[in-house]
């Protein structure tokens, strides 16, 4: 519930924020460490972890808004607005930093995106790791789960372009 009372939902379905939320804490209730599962559970069924989940979450786990807010923005993994179309992670490790995981950056820089945001167009999302476990192959990019080793720049462009 909204502080007016309204229930907020999610763009384009019927389903409100807060059964989301109350959901998932009900699967997880009286586990140690529960807000981590049921933050994850509620990205996974909106996309993202909305703001209007924040409140709900403070009242669930009896904590302040403050201490959710704190978590969902600490862990990189959790999005406050809903992923592009496609989502590309660009390892930032040192292996692949060591390959040239640094001319992936720019180029997503030239190409007009900026890492954790997502394009204008709601096409792609890009995001960076510290570490996809394919360090012999560095640098390594991941677009919608699939592995990419050994990516250059102008791979990366088809990559981001959906070529690839």
């Amino acid at each position: 519930m909204t502080e007016g009372g309204a229930i907020m939902t999610t763009s384009g379905t019927d389903v409100s924020v807060e059964s989301v939320v109350r959901r998932a804490a009900s699967v997880h209730r009286g586990e140690r460490g529960a807000l981590l599962p049921v933050l994850h559970a509620v990205q996974a069924e909106l996309g993202c972890v909305p703001q209007e989940a924040i409140p709900v979450l403070a009242d669930e786990f009896n904590l302040s808004r403050a201490d959710v807010h704190g978590v969902v923005t600490f862990y990189h993994d959790f999005r406050r607005e809903p992923a592009g179309r496609s989502i590309v992670r660009i390892c930032r490790a040192e292996a692949c930093q060591a390959l040239g995981a640094d001319r992936l950056l720019s180029h997503v820089r030239e190409s007009g995106l900026t890492l954790g945001d997502t394009s204008a167009d709601g096409g792609v999302t890009v995001e960076q790791v510290f570490c996809l476990g394919n360090c012999a192959l560095g640098p390594t990019v991941e677009a919608n789960g699939r592995l990419h080793g050994r990516v250059t720049p102008a791979r990366l462009g088809a990559i981001l372009n959906g070529t690839v």
